[in-house]
């Protein structure tokens, strides 16, 4: 027979694991607590409207989630800018634009920086200097970890309104933290891979359909074609070692057994389900913490911008996405507005999030002051992502495990990326080799 494994979470890391332990010749159970795959990338329905939980982006750097795409057979249901070209708007309806040109990297963008008029030309020259210092960082420095990205952006002369109006609109949403409160190390690796290495790394993807039509149905058949035994509405309680080389997986009266276990679920979850052993302090987990994300869903009557998606400054929206054609609208307009550590947003109540941000997406829109709001729609995610703040590196645990055949996926493990899809999606394959390399003795043999 051959070896079992068993996968606990069906969001994109166990997703990935499960395929990949498929491929590998295993016989592979996902088990997963919600009636959907795709974990925290899914869609939901509120007064007849299809709404995704948080507008979530990739970049072309993203190649592995890219990857797992179009092994789903869900690419084409994406768009990726041919060119990152990203407008940012002020009060007022004043507009710069952030575009990248043909160039090698990192002049690519000297020209966007030069024109960016939301920035003094003072300003632009010393952000030029910070940009080229920060590409020498290493983001593997234990040193860089443990400092702030704002301190070192104020010793390398970026000035607060700098850092808000150019540094932020990067860091806040790649790290789920602003500058001031994040890891160096982290911010390092995203301003590098994302923009400092490659010209085209940058180019901004996102979905034209609903995430659960690009993650839950396309994974539930890919999965189903590689022999995958998916099980929804199944919440892992307990793993119990039942041998030397075996495991059993339990929720209430049910259970499956495996020789291996990945466990793909939230940090939070991670360490009340690890046997003893497993990882030499797990408690630890609980130090990475969370930070939340607060969307808002916004129809009005009639259109108020021809962009797709826009940054902005000096507001306290952060990032807004043209989501009409993707929640199947054919009239009016859907704008999502997304807003990272979203702290202050989560404990304020829907009337004082809808009073506030439509009167500052009128500032930006000056056709929204007109239009008639049809819906107004909140979501919060309380625990989007683990903090990205100086120390984090340091608790973020591999894949492997002190138990073999036992291995951890999730965009919190140390893929060296931040909470991405792309995180997630590169801790399920090193998870799927862990479990992999513990197995190998187990797996059927080939007809030669």
């Amino acid at each position: 027979m051959s070896a079992r494994v068993v996968v606990v979470g069906g969001g994109l890391a166990g997703i990935t694991a499960a395929l990949d332990a498929a491929d590998a010749g295993f016989e592979v159970t996902l088990v997963e607590v919600r009636p959907q795959l795709g974990g925290a990338a899914y869609s939901f329905i509120r007064d007849g409207l299809r709404i995704d939980n948080g507008q979530h982006v990739f970049l072309r750097c993203c190649t592995d989630y890219l990857a797992l795409l179009e092994r789903l057979g869900s690419r084409s249901l994406t768009t990726l800018q041919p060119r990152l070209a990203i407008p940012v708007l002020a009060p007022g309806g004043k507009v710069a634009w952030l575009r990248r040109s043909g160039l090698r990297a990192p002049a690519h963008l000297a020209g966007a920086l030069a024109r960016y008029s939301h920035l003094s030309p003072l300003e632009r020259g010393r952000a030029a200097l910070a940009a080229s210092a920060l590409a020498r960082v290493d983001p593997d420095d234990p040193r860089a970890d443990r400092r702030t990205f704002g301190q070192w952006l104020a010793e390398h002369g970026q000035s607060p309104r700098a850092v808000r109006r150019l540094w932020d609109l990067i860091a806040r949403p790649t790290l789920n933290l602003p500058a001031a409160e994040a890891s160096l190390g982290a911010a390092a690796h995203v301003f590098q891979v994302g923009l400092l290495s490659d010209a085209a790394a940058g180019d901004i993807g996102w979905a034209c359909a609903p995430l659960s039509d690009i993650h839950d149905g396309p994974a539930r058949a890919a999965l189903g074609a590689a022999g995958v035994d998916v099980r929804l509405g199944w919440r892992a309680r307990q793993i119990t070692r039942d041998n030397e080389r075996g495991w059993t997986v339990r929720t209430g009266d049910e259970e499956v057994a495996g020789d291996g276990v990945v466990f793909a679920v939230p940090h939070h979850r991670l360490a009340g389900l690890l046997p003893p052993g497993a990882l030499p302090r797990p408690e630890r987990l609980e130090l990475l913490g969370s930070s939340p994300i607060v969307n808002l869903h916004v129809v009005y009557d009639r259109p108020v911008t021809r962009l797709q998606l826009a940054a902005a400054v000096d507001s306290p929206v952060q990032w807004v996405f043209d989501r009409t054609r993707s929640a199947g609208l054919d009239h009016g307009q859907y704008l999502a507005v997304s807003l990272s550590a979203g702290e202050e947003e989560m404990g304020m109540a829907s009337d004082r999030l809808r009073a506030r941000y439509l009167s500052a997406l009128g500032q930006l829109f000056a056709p929204a002051r007109e239009a008639r709001v049809l819906r107004f729609v909140v979501s919060r995610e309380h625990a989007a992502t683990f903090r990205a703040a100086p120390g984090a590196r340091a608790l973020r645990p591999g894949a492997g495990t002190a138990l073999a055949g036992l291995a951890v996926a999730g965009s919190f493990t140390d893929t060296g990326w931040p909470a991405t899809m792309e995180g997630a999606v590169r801790s399920g394959h090193a998870a799927a080799r862990e479990v992999r390399a513990a197995l190998v003795d187990l797996r059927p043999a080939v007809a030669a």
